[in-house]
C-alpha cells in the first residue's frame, strides 16, 4: 500500500514542503510506504515546490519591498534554463507588518526588479507566480521597471485565482480588504485600475485580477496567464504519481469555497476524482470541501500544526494498512 502526501502550504504556519514532511513522517510511523509531493498554485511557496520536484539553483537579488525598502529576494533557476519568480518574495503581504499594509501606496516595482534579475540569469522562459501580493497597483510599478526589456522572452503568469481585473470579484473589491484597504480605499483602487487604458484589453481574462492586477499587467507585456495549480501539478508529474497511490492526502490552512476555485487543493481533488484515487483533505479549519473527498479538521492551533499532521498521517496510514 502506498500513499502520496501532497499538501499545499498552511500560510504563515507550515510551508507545503514542511507539511508534506510531517504527513509522511506519520504515515511511515504506521509502516506505510509514503512519498512527499507537495503542491502549489502560484502563491507563496510555489518555487519551493518546483525545486523539491525538479531541482534547480536558488539565487538572490536586492529588490524593493512593497513600501520601497531594499530587501533580499530569491528566485529559482531550473536545469532547463527556466526561471521562477514569486511576487510574494518581493512584494508579498508577508513582507509587511499588519499595521504597514497600505495598498494605496504599495508598489509592484520590486517584482519588476526581481523579474529583470532572473531574466538576466538564464535565457529560458520566465515563470512569474502571482499570489499573496500586498499590492493593488495593476502592475504599474512592475511595468515601469520592466518596460520593453522582456520583448521576445516567453513570459508565463501562474495565477492562483481566476478573477477578472474589475468588479465585485476583481483585484480591488475582491482582494483589497485583505490587503488593508478600507471600503473607501477599495473604491479608489477600483477607479485607479479602471483608468489604466493599457490594461483594458486584458481586464476580463481569467486571472487578470490576480495579485492586485499583476495578471493583467503581465498579459499587457505579452505574457500568457495560466492556472498556477494546473501548471505546477503537470510540471511535478502529479497525475502519474497519484495513479500509482492508494491514498492521496492534501490540504491547507483553511479549506473553504475558494479551495475549488483555482487552488492546488481543489486541483488535487479533481484529478483524484478523475482517476478514481482515494483523497483525504485536511485543514486547520474546514468550512467547505471539494466533493468526493474525506475531510479532516485539525486542531487549528498553529503551534500544533506539524504534530497534528504527523498524527493524521499515522492515523490514515494505520487505517489504510488495516483495511489492506
Amino acid at each position: 500500500m502506498r500513499a502520496l502526501a501532497s499538501p499545499a502550504s498552511c500560510k504563515g504556519v507550515l510551508s507545503a514542503v514542511e507539511a508534506a514532511m510531517a504527513l509522511t513522517a506519520g504515515m511511515r510511523l504506521a509502516g506505510l510506504d509514503a512519498e512527499e509531493l507537495p503542491v502549489a498554485d502560484g502563491g507563496e511557496g510555489t518555487a519551493e515546490v518546483l525545486a523539491a520536484a525538479r531541482g534547480g539553483e536558488w539565487r538572490l537579488a536586492a529588490v524593493s519591498d512593497p513600501l520601497g525598502r531594499v530587501v533580499a529576494a530569491r528566485y529559482l533557476v531550473l536545469e532547463d534554463g527556466t526561471v521562477v519568480v514569486e511576487a510574494a518574495e518581493a512584494i508579498g503581504l508577508s513582507r509587511l507588518r499588519e499595521d504597514e499594509r497600505d495598498p494605496l501606496r504599495a508598489t509592484s516595482r520590486g517584482l519588476g526588479e526581481l523579474v529583470l534579475a532572473a531574466a538576466a540569469a538564464a535565457s529560458g522562459p520566465i515563470l512569474v507566480c502571482l499570489g499573496d501580493s500586498a499590492t493593488v497597483d495593476g502592475g504599474a510599478g512592475l511595468r515601469v521597471v520592466v518596460g520593453d526589456s522582456l520583448a521576445g522572452r516567453e513570459l508565463v503568469g501562474l495565477c492562483d485565482v481566476r478573477n477578472p481585473l474589475l468588479g465585485e470579484r476583481g483585484a480591488a473589491r475582491g482582494f483589497g480588504p485583505q490587503k488593508g484597504a478600507s471600503p473607501v480605499e477599495v473604491e479608489e483602487l477600483e477607479a485607479r485600475l479602471a483608468a489604466m487604458e493599457e490594461l483594458r484589453p486584458y481586464a476580463a481574462l481569467p486571472g487578470a485580477g490576480a495579485a492586485g492586477g499583476l495578471g493583467a499587467a503581465l498579459a499587457a507585456l505579452g505574457g500568457e496567464l495560466v492556472s498556477g495549480a494546473g501548471f505546477v501539478l503537470e510540471r511535478i508529474g502529479f497525475r502519474g504519481l497519484a495513479c500509482d497511490a492508494h491514498l492521496v492526502v492534501t490540504g491547507e490552512g483553511t479549506v473553504d469555497g475558494s479551495s475549488t476555485e483555482g487552488k492546488a487543493v481543489g486541483e488535487v481533488a479533481r484529478i483524484c476524482g478523475e482517476e478514481g484515487v482515494r483523497c483525504a483533505v485536511f485543514g486547520g479549519r474546514v468550512l467547505a470541501a471539494p466533493s468526493g473527498v474525506e475531510t479532516y479538521a485539525l486542531s487549528g492551533d498553529p503551534g500544533r500544526a506539524a504534530d497534528d499532521l504527523v498524527e493524521l498521517g499515522e492515523k490514515l496510514g494505520g487505517a489504510l494498512l488495516g483495511f489492506a
